[in-house]
């Protein structure tokens, strides 16, 4: 029976580590890392990330001389021949040579036609193959405006990444915040219900005793089966708000280590006005925008500027013949391409250019003008909502009260069932909107943090409110 047990044990304390690692709450800012790390969308942001750099880096290689290794195979429709006749035609004092030569062939009793005289200088097919090397070194400044475009859009990318890092705290901020909220209404619901089962139980015991009419009975029937209704309902959002979190997690079987809280005081206006506008990705994005415009406009402006380019030329292969004996077996020169009639429409593509740059000017004044309105609209949310949990406090105190003089009296027969229902419901009522505002208040307080990219100071937020928590 003991060697039974020993290895029953060790599994047991094998396993115990596991089961307590896959049932740890998760805190909020703990959420937040496993989104950075696992979340799909953001390894799709960052991987256009690296896209555009390799884009950029791509760009680098314009500066370096392009090499190159052809080969040509042709086929000429008959093979390259020099007569006498004609060399003696194309060479300068050759013709005297040949009056001498016709002399003395005259002489001796000999005819000489210089054209029948030939000689085969190529064959009809020819194979050569040599490495050329073009080398740029002034284009008018389109290869620099070209890696300053490439620049520009991976600073776009970039912009864009954390435009995506910021929309998926605020995804997380709902997701995560929705589920503790849930079960808050989950347990406001269950406390109703435990509420209005005891006040059933007292209706049955007073309508034994005759000090209560059946009706009031039913109406505490009635009441409790409605609460039960209710908290099934809540159950049932709670679980669809878990679903979602779980699958932007990618984890199953959460646990939520945040409560729902409010901080009495928040920063300055004009400290999360600023912060937006110094370090909002939008913002950044439309920088790069104008970047990529402006040296668009330095790009089409090259266009008017001749293309300066060494070049070399040195054959690896050549088809034997006197032709090719004849040809150098390498060659450099410098060359320069002048633009006299450009049909790309430079002009109108150098003024739009132009008009990208001012569109990109106007829509960055008018981004920083809706971004503080936006701050602002959402500091004023989170003060109305720390304001609406303050102003609720007395309303809550108002209905516990309620409650237990409304359940005392109907246990005395002084109250009915309508009045003890009334008032679990009417504390229900105050309990789930003070959640709900506290609720509010964090969805804006998260967004006021991802506008101004201070998503990782959310933690020093709950610690103060649950240090203030944990004093009162």
């Amino acid at each position: 029976m003991k060697k039974r047990t020993i290895p029953w044990l060790i599994s047991c304390l094998i396993a115990q580590p596991f089961a307590m690692a896959h049932a740890q709450p998760i805190a909020f800012d703990q959420a937040w890392q496993i989104v950075q790390n696992d979340n799909d969308s953001l390894s799709a942001s960052q991987a256009n990330v690296q896209r555009y750099q390799h884009l950029q880096h791509s760009k680098n290689d314009l500066n370096l001389p392009s090499i190159s290794l052809s080969a040509n195979y042709t086929v000429l429709d008959k093979d390259v021949t020099v007569n006498g006749q004609q060399l003696a035609d194309a060479t300068t004092g050759l013709e005297d040579i040949s009056k001498i030569i016709g002399g003395i062939a005259g002489g001796l009793g000999l005819h000489l036609d210089p054209s029948a005289i030939s000689t085969k200088m190529s064959d009809r097919a020819i194979f050569t193959s040599s490495i050329r090397a073009i080398w740029p070194i002034f284009t008018g400044g389109r290869i620099t405006a070209a890696q300053n475009i490439a620049a520009g859009q991976a600073d776009e990318a970039r912009s864009q990444f954390a435009m995506e890092r910021q929309a998926r705290f605020e995804d997380l901020s709902k997701y995560y915040f929705s589920v503790v909220l849930a079960k808050e209404v989950v347990a406001t619901r269950q406390a109703v219900e435990d509420g209005l089962t005891k006040h059933r139980d007292f209706a049955i015991k007073l309508e034994k005793q005759g000090q209560i009419a059946k009706v009031e009975r039913l109406q505490a029937e009635a009441s409790l089966d409605k609460a039960r209704v209710d908290t099934k309902k809540a159950t049932r959002d709670m679980e669809i708000a878990q679903a979602a979190l779980a699958s932007l997690l990618n984890q199953q079987d959460i646990e939520l280590d945040s409560s729902l809280f409010i901080n009495q005081t928040l920063p300055p206006l004009s400290a999360f006005v600023s912060q937006t506008l110094a370090t909002y990705p939008g913002l950044d994005i439309l920088d790069a925008k104008q970047k990529q415009a402006a040296n668009l406009v330095k790009a089409e402006e090259g266009k008017y500027y001749p293309d300066v380019y060494l070049y070399g030329d040195y054959t690896v292969y050549e088809h034997e013949s006197l032709a090719s004996q004849m040809k150098p077996d390498w060659l450099v020169g410098i060359g320069v391409n002048v633009p006299l009639l450009d049909t790309s429409g430079r002009s109108d593509r150098a003024q739009a250019a132009h008009s990208a740059v001012r569109q990109v000017q106007f829509l960055r004044t008018q981004a920083e003008k809706d971004l503080q309105v936006l701050v602002e609209k959402t500091y004023l949310a989170a003060e109305q909502a720390v304001e609406e949990v303050n102003g609720l406090e007395s309303s809550l105190h108002l209905a516990k009260e309620n409650l237990n003089l409304r359940s005392k009296a109907f246990t005395q027969g002084l109250s009915n069932s309508l009045e003890v229902v009334d008032a679990e419901l009417y504390l229900a009522s105050i309990q789930t909107q003070q959640h709900l505002a506290r609720f509010n208040y964090l969805i804006a307080l998260n967004k006021l943090l991802a506008l101004s990219n201070e998503m990782n100071t959310f933690d020093q937020y709950e610690t103060r409110a649950n240090t203030k928590k944990d004093n009162s």
